[in-house]
């Protein structure tokens, strides 16, 4: 799975509960775009999550 290239966000593991109170494994996965990204006056391609994308400067 990718993880995000700024903040190192990948994903997590935990417990589903249903309504029922049924328990299940389940995974939450990251909002991971592919962007170009400026940084120290650099342009290259990263894979970013979608948090980090709307905050970060970028130029597309």
């Amino acid at each position: 799975m990718a993880k995000c290239e700024i903040c190192d966000k990948g994903q997590h593991f935990g417990i589903q509960i249903s309504h029922s109170h049924r328990r299940s494994n389940r995974a939450w996965k990251p909002n991971i775009r592919r962007a170009k990204m400026t940084i120290n006056g650099v342009t290259k391609r990263m894979y970013v999550c979608a948090n980090c994308l709307r905050s970060a400067k970028k130029t597309v």
